[in-house]
């Protein structure tokens, strides 16, 4: 068997609000980040986030967060998309510190991966529901951005 290779699918650029801190439940400290829209772009394939979806997340005390955004998307001819994208961030505590207060560090600096999957019923889009998608991502200030890649 030979290594997988990558084909870049498109690019994300989710706008968020602040995070909800519902602080620490049973199941660690739960925090909701709610999408208010944005923008995506790749061949053959633009269009919208639409609001209303959120990252529902819960961070660990190593401060390591469990991601598990659910959302839609809208390209310009008008076709949806559901995404489920679940992952994980982490890094030294400074670069998460940074992040909190909302700087833009260095994605290099922190881990952010993600693997995402798709539903729509266009058939032109019919190969996001048959492949595995996995995603690089930074997090800014008021905006996510997530590069998806297609798993060869």
């Amino acid at each position: 068997m030979q290594s997988p290779e990558l084909e870049f699918a498109f690019e994300v650029a989710v706008e968020v609000d602040a995070p909800l801190d519902l602080g620490v439940t049973p199941a660690g400290q739960r925090r909701i980040v709610q999408i208010k829209g944005g923008s995506f772009e790749g061949p053959g394939l633009k269009g919208r986030v639409l609001p209303g979806g959120a990252d529902w997340q819960i961070v660990r005390p190593d401060g390591t967060a469990e991601l598990d955004a659910r959302y839609t998307l809208q390209t310009d001819p008008g076709a949806l998309i559901y995404v489920v994208n679940r992952g994980l961030r982490h890094g030294p505590a400074e670069v998460l510190r940074r992040i909190a207060d909302g700087e833009t560090v260095d994605p290099r600096s922190y881990y952010f991966r993600s693997a995402a999957s798709f539903e729509t019923s266009d058939p032109d889009l019919a190969w996001l529901t048959k492949a595995v998608v996995l995603g690089v991502g930074q997090r800014q200030r008021d905006r996510v951005l997530i590069r998806f890649w297609k798993l060869l």
